[in-house]
């Protein structure tokens, strides 16, 4: 791929279109992501936020579009070519927290990328997911079944098999939901360390209430794009109507 100039835009994504049986979900969606800064999507139930992310990762398969990143190297790459530089958090509810596996386990799970399915990892990476457990809180926990844990303790291990990916860019689907509030201030203090530190972090939100204190930028979308820009400029009490379609229905003081 060709060298380009250099760019503060770590996502570019160009006239996305996803549709689940011909029905569409997101409808020409264009959107750059800002290099080393906290970004919230932002939207109503079915929107398409979670539809989002997936299609930025190819989760699921856009009708139409493309999704391209950019990184420290300054290359345009494809995420299939830069897939261990981009780390996803998936929605608790979407995980299957049955599956046989320790804590640590599920952490160490994060290096694969960088080792390989068929190479076993090191005490390294051990010692790097320890690292990241004792960061979220969970070094007690290291050697429990994922099945015994609760909502947040689960939130704050897929959190630090995010971390020992060493990724540039951060991609998290609700990571907020179903947590308790000393959880929550743990993630978002890590999501502001990994800010400093230059990296990229897109995080689909529900709580309009915390988009100021947590974010830089914001993306509002229904279906197809409603506005994207720093929280300052764009999360507004008319751009948050428009996104939720009725005013009557956002929190008393957001977006004033």
């Amino acid at each position: 791929m060709k060298k380009m100039e250099q760019t503060k835009q770590a996502i570019s994504i160009q006239q996305l279109t996803v549709a689940y049986d011909e029905k569409p979900v997101l409808w020409n969606v264009s959107l750059d992501i800002p290099k080393g800064q906290l970004t919230a999507i932002i939207g109503p139930n079915g929107a398409g936020k979670t539809t989002l992310i997936k299609a930025i990762i190819n989760l699921i398969k856009p009708v139409a579009g493309e999704v391209t990143f950019q990184f420290k190297n300054q290359m345009q790459q494809s995420y299939q070519s830069s897939k261990n530089l981009v780390a996803y958090v998936p929605q608790n509810g979407s995980v299957d927290w049955d599956f046989p596996a320790t804590v640590i386990d599920v952490v160490v799970m994060g290096r694969y990328g960088h080792l390989g399915w068929f190479k076993r990892p090191k005490k390294a990476d051990f010692d790097l997911a320890k690292k990241m457990l004792e960061k979220v809180g969970m070094t007690e926990f290291s050697t429990r079944q994922i099945s015994q844990l609760s909502g947040g303790q689960r939130q704050r291990v897929f959190l630090a098999r995010a971390l020992v990916q060493e990724a540039e860019i951060y991609l998290m689907d609700e990571p907020f939901q179903g947590v308790d509030a000393q959880t929550e201030k743990i993630i978002i203090g890590l999501l502001k360390e990994l800010k400093d530190e230059g990296k990229t972090i897109v995080v689909v939100h529900h709580d309009l209430q915390t988009v100021p204190e947590y974010f830089d930028n914001v993306v509002l979308v229904n279906q197809a794009l409603v506005a994207t820009g720093s929280v300052e400029s764009t999360f507004t009490a008319e751009n948050i109507a428009k996104t939720y379609q009725t005013a009557e229905r956002l929190p008393e003081e957001v977006g004033k």
